[in-house]
């Protein structure tokens, strides 16, 4: 067992030095789109998931005060970002809640490198009330009578997320995938999802709301809407169904320089700590 243990800690060290050199071979490339006077008087757009609205607020806010560059920000699903990017809506820094949109935009020409930046994963937010435990899930989320929700796949990587859990379901019950797969309600992060009153958290107004008895979601939204909502429940999703989430940055092509330092800024210590604090995995924060 002790055997078993160490080589699953070596196999997490070197998933974690792999990417660290892969984070810092991107650095490098960002650092050298960065050389140049400093264009302070230019202003940058930050386009991002909308999972990430607190948090990257919160770093272009302190970017914006540290070197007088102003930020405009707009927070969306992934998917329909990406969609208006490639649609000529202005954007400069792309932060991702996946990593495909942004490796679609590389390759059709839009800009790179694409850098993993932060990482998520999926809990289940539960309306009170509902007797649900992270080994009895899978049962609630069958049961008949539970009104699961979910995002919408395509237009927002949370959506693909709760699909890819469905797989994961269906490995461990052969034919709950396509159960699943034929009860989820997909609330939101679609184009005609309604949206949210001003100032409420979506998945609490959802949950409020009543339209699901449980939803998936990342475990920063859950965090965000129990705030909210004290009387939700988060429930952890239990490793046989886990799945985590890679978040993508991407600088446009012809970008000011004050974008590229933006992303820099994003990657940096500081940055990473805020996301931190507001419960991502930050990848480039050097571990104590």
């Amino acid at each position: 067992m002790r055997e078993r243990t160490q080589r699953h800690a070596g196999g997490r060290h070197e998933e974690h030095r792999v990417m660290r050199n892969s984070i810092l071979s991107a650095l490098g490339a960002l650092a050298l789109m960065a050389a140049g006077p400093a264009d302070a008087e230019e202003p940058v757009t930050l386009v991002a998931a909308g999972s990430l609205k607190t948090a990257l607020q919160e770093v272009a806010d302190t970017f914006a005060a540290a070197t007088g560059v102003e930020v405009t920000t707009r927070f969306g699903p992934s998917g329909l970002m990406r969609e208006e990017i490639e649609g000529g809506a202005p954007a400069h820094v792309f932060a991702s809640a996946n990593l495909d949109h942004p490796r679609a935009l590389a390759e059709a020409g839009h800009g790179g490198p694409v850098v993993l930046f932060a990482r998520n994963r999926l809990c289940a937010l539960a309306r009170p009330g509902l007797a649900v435990r992270p080994d009895t899930l899978l049962d609630v989320m069958l049961d008949d009578a539970t009104r699961l929700g979910t995002s919408t796949p395509g237009a927002d990587p949370s959506g693909d997320y709760a699909w890819q859990l469905f797989e994961r379901a269906d490995a461990l019950r052969p034919g709950a995938g396509a159960a699943l797969d034929g009860k989820a309600r997909q609330l939101t992060g679609g184009p005609d999802s309604p949206a949210a009153p001003e100032g409420r958290n979506t998945y609490a107004w959802v949950m409020e709301s009543d339209r699901a008895d449980l939803f998936l979601t990342y475990c920063t939204n859950a965090v965000l809407a129990a705030r909210e909502v004290p009387d939700l429940q988060i429930v952890a999703i239990p490793d046989a169904l886990s799945v985590g989430a890679d978040y993508g940055l991407l600088v446009r092509d012809g970008a000011p320089g004050a974008a590229t330092r933006l992303a820099l800024h994003i990657l940096s210590p500081e940055g990473q700590a805020v996301l931190a604090a507001h419960g991502f995995d930050a990848p480039a924060l050097p571990k104590e």
